[in-house]
Order: C-alpha cells, then structure tokens, then sequence
C-alpha cells in the first residue's frame, strides 16, 4: 500500500502533516482534521481569541461537525456563547432556519440548520462566525444567509486555515493559509 502525500504546517505553534486528498482529477487539497487533536484545537482557540480581541460580538456560530471543538474551545476561552447550525433537521428543533451550501469535501449539496431554541440566542446579536478551514466560502456563504434570516449580524468571519485563492479570504480572521495542489 502506497504512503500517503502529505503536506507540512505550523499552526498556533504546531506542526502538522496533513494528508492530501484528491477531490476531483487533477485536483488535490491538504485535510485539517481537528476532531481529537486538543492539543491544536486548544492553542488555535488562544490565537483566534488574540485575533478577535478588537472584535464587538455576542455569539460564535459554527457549522457541524468538524469546527465544533473549536467553537467548544473558543467559548471557554471568551466567555461567549456558541451555537452549532446542524446539517439534519430533528423534529426537535421545531421552526428552523435553513440554508444549503455545497461542500467540497463531499461535493454533494448540504443543508445547514439553525435549531430554534438557537434562534433566540442570536436574534439581535452581533456574531463570528466561525469554521475550520474556508476552502470554496460554500459553507460560509450558507451560514451568512442563515445569520440574516435569523436577524443576527456578522462582525466577524474567522477560521483556522483558508485554502486556494488567498486573495478571496482577506477579510477572514485566519491563522495560516493552504494552497491547492493541481497536476
């Protein structure tokens, strides 16, 4: 079995390898995959909140599933809410908010859902949104039409890594940067 490509960065202090993945031919992007690494989710958590500090919000907002230690770790780290929008509506979450994007991961439409008892906590607000790695801005673009139908306004979009046209994510609070691999 061949060895995995991957490629190397330094995050918040921490070297990484990640694994290269092709998503379509010719097209190869690098994988952060936080779920179990605490010790970069927490030292990404303390260089984000150094990054928002001249930031006026109320909320963290966070798309399932990858993002949320992240969120976890930044709300213990200032003291402010966050909120998950899910990608499967349970009945549960009574009269959601939703929004669909298309992940390049997955390349397959997803939906993303702003739970109702969530509604409350950001309608008003002033909010970041908050992501893992923007790679096409699909999910944040979902999340951004979300926080407007909820009546929430984005002070802020942050995420540890941005990847392909560098340019694109200026605005972004990002803690480093991931090119796209082609050939």
């Amino acid at each position: 079995m061949p060895s995995q490509e991957t490629y190397e960065i330094e995050i918040a202090g921490l070297k990484r390898q990640l694994p290269l993945f092709e998503v379509k031919p010719g097209l190869r992007i690098a994988i952060l995959n936080i779920l179990g690494d605490t010790e970069l989710v927490l030292a990404c958590a303390k260089e984000l909140n150094k990054k928002l500090q001249n930031t006026d919000y109320d909320t963290l907002v966070t798309a399932e599933a990858k993002s949320i230690p992240l969120a976890f770790a930044l709300s213990v780290e200032t003291k402010k809410p966050f909120v998950v929008l899910r990608k499967s509506y349970k009945p549960y979450m009574g009269a959601a908010i939703k929004a669909e994007t298309l992940s390049i991961t997955t390349g397959q439409p997803q939906l993303l859902i702003l739970d109702e008892k969530d509604h409350e906590i950001i309608k008003g607000k002033k909010v970041v949104i908050l992501d893992d790695v923007i790679s096409t801005g699909s999910t944040l673009q979902g999340m951004r039409l979300i926080m407007e139908k909820a009546g929430a306004e984005v002070t802020a979009e942050a995420a540890i890594l941005t990847e392909g046209e560098r340019a694109q994510w200026q605005h972004i609070l990002a803690l480093g940067h991931l090119p796209l691999f082609t050939g």
